[in-house]
């Protein structure tokens, strides 16, 4: 179990030791290696059943996370701790990350159903739309580092914490960044149902395209960073199948989204493109809530 003495950061997994988890881990402990934090692997036991089947429960899930905890040390060199929680695994992952003050928490995909993809409510859902720290969605196979990310932005103060927040983490350190804003020609469409031309319609989507990329220029020079590549192309669909089909073009193994987090009244829902892009992604989706701890942690 953490001791809490160190001062080192944690990178925290939760897993249910399924195959998806089992990727989650690898993704984390590559994290933690690039991060040189130690990694804190948790796993919830349901505490709504009875008290002796609780105790076996945990008792064998410790056997099982001590040994994938000694093949994290001995194999990849990771400092790793092990906990076992009671009760709801979403609450139980934002608790422990608060408890260890982690800067990262990663996590499995979410089941996906073969009729129909039901993201809203699911453990990943929960803990993404409550938790107050960064979360890596391990969607992907990991094979290395992040070497190509794509940033999606709407210039505003959500998802230039979420950039800078992926910047302070190291993950842009080694990889080339392409940042995408998807602007909403809408006006084209009530042009379009007027008969206007289609050199009208055309002059009108690149001053829109013209438009959104000096927004863009300006919104990365007021945070100080500079992407390798930004792109401003006009939603045809919705943003966030466009910020996919980005990620397939830039043959992406990581998106970066912010979310709406959480507010000191209500906890708020995550947005519609973050919870599409979580829901539907093949590649992993670093989700940062709103007012997250990481910038002030790092």
């Amino acid at each position: 179990m953490n001791s809490g003495q160190s001062k080192m950061q944690d990178v925290l997994i939760a897993t249910d030791f399924s195959t998806r988890s089992d990727r989650a881990l690898r993704r984390a402990t590559l994290l933690a290696q690039m991060t040189s934090s130690r990694l804190t692997i948790l796993h919830a036991v349901d505490d709504d059943q009875p008290t002796r089947l609780i105790e076996v429960e945990k008792q064998e899930a410790v056997r099982l996370l001590s040994t994938l905890a000694a093949t994290v040390e001995q194999v990849d060199k990771v400092s790793c701790e092990v906990d076992v929680a009671l009760g709801d695994p979403f609450q139980a992952i934002i608790e422990t990350a608060e408890k260890l003050d982690s800067k990262l928490i990663v996590i499995g995909p979410h089941r996906r159903d073969l009729l129909r993809d039901i993201f809203i409510g699911t453990t990943a859902e929960r803990t993404i739309r409550n938790s107050s720290r960064p979360i890596v969605m391990a969607n992907a196979m990991p094979s290395g580092q992040y070497q190509r990310i794509v940033a999606a932005t709407d210039f505003s103060d959500c998802s230039a914490n979420a950039i800078l927040t992926a910047k302070s983490l190291g993950l842009f350190d080694s990889a080339k960044v392409t940042a995408i804003h998807a602007f909403d020609s809408a006006a084209k469409g009530m042009l379009r149902r007027a008969s206007v031309s289609n050199d009208v319609l055309l002059e009108y989507e690149e001053e829109e395209a013209q438009l959104a990329a000096t927004e863009m220029q300006q919104f990365f020079a007021k945070i100080d960073f500079k992407p390798d590549k930004q792109i401003t192309p006009p939603i045809k669909s919705t943003a966030a199948d466009l910020i996919q089909s980005c990620a397939r073009t830039e043959s992406a193994d990581l998106i970066v989204i912010g979310t709406q987090g959480k507010s000191t009244l209500k906890r708020l829902f995550l947005g519609s493109v973050a919870s599409e892009l979580l829901s539907e992604s093949k590649v992993d989706v670093l989700a940062v809530p709103f007012g997250n701890k990481s910038l002030q942690t790092n």
